[in-house]
């Protein structure tokens, strides 16, 4: 799942060259004639240094779609917390219950992956950039338009599969079960839709009404298992790095009663 300037400003030196016309300036030097002033140039105040450029004026109005960027990024000033309003570790699966081998992994953080560590398996995301960098990009298929909601809170987990390969968890909590169900479906549509042979190829495993698991492959990148599960309020993506990821769609099955039973719990 994916992560969006300043204006420069250019010195210019102004430079005003009057030309008059051949009969004007005869007209002008003719005896008796009335000499008129000469209009002056308007010069900046500035020539020669730095011109002032109002600085960008960021939208006062809430976000209201998923399918749009953030107009900032999401802040790395701080550790994010463990959880995100109502939403905690128990909302998501412990490892054994995604397979033998399976860990909790504390992600440290830095500055390549845009947060600071918290010392723990989970953390809050920003609802609307987490909702974002889900969706598609890249795609050479038909791209797919249409506005989303954005949650009004996410968490994100993450593992280690029994192969020692990164696996991610992520919550998005919707005020209403119909905000959810159109973010999933816009979800699915987009990932469905996205075709192959672009910088990101998705090939769809199985789907149901609520339920759908597909592979992600990035060009020169690693593949893996995209599992995306529809519960009341929430909508939970997990996504698995794996070796073999068009071999993971009974595994993809068996996890999904899993978090059907924990992700929208209070």
């Amino acid at each position: 799942m994916r992560a969006v300037g300043r204006c420069g400003v250019l010195v210019g030196v102004l430079t005003v060259v009057l030309c008059g016309c051949s009969s004007n300036s005869a007209a002008q030097s003719a005896p008796g004639a009335t000499q008129q002033p000469s209009a002056s140039p308007v010069i900046p105040s500035t020539v020669g240094g730095t011109v002032p450029v109002p600085p960008a004026t960021l939208s006062t109005s809430k976000p209201t779609d998923a399918a749009v960027p953030p107009e900032l990024p999401e802040q790395a000033t701080a550790p994010p917390p463990a959880s995100a309003g109502p939403l905690t570790a128990g909302n998501l699966p412990t490892p054994e219950k995604l397979g033998a081998g399976w860990k909790t992994y504390t992600d440290p953080g830095g500055a390549e992956a845009g947060f600071i560590g918290n010392n723990t398996w989970t953390r809050r995301r920003d609802p609307h950039q987490a909702s974002y960098e889900a969706l598609p990009a890249g795609c050479a298929g038909r791209p797919v338009s249409g506005s989303l909601p954005i949650p009004a809170y996410a968490l994100s987990g993450t593992y280690r599969t029994a192969e020692a390969q990164p696996a991610t968890a992520l919550l998005l909590r919707f005020t209403t079960p119909a905000r959810a169900q159109t973010y999933f479906q816009g979800y699915e549509t987009r990932m469905k839709s996205c075709g192959t042979g672009g910088d990101l190829s998705v090939n769809p495993l199985w789907s149901t009404d609520a339920a759908a698991a597909a592979v992600r492959a990035y060009t020169g990148a690693e593949s893996y298992v995209d599992l995306s599960v529809l519960h009341g309020s929430t909508v939970a993506l997990l996504a698995a790095t794996s070796s073999h990821p068009d071999q993971q769609s009974a595994w993809a099955r068996s996890v999904v009663p899993t978090l059907e039973g924990l992700i929208d719990q209070p």
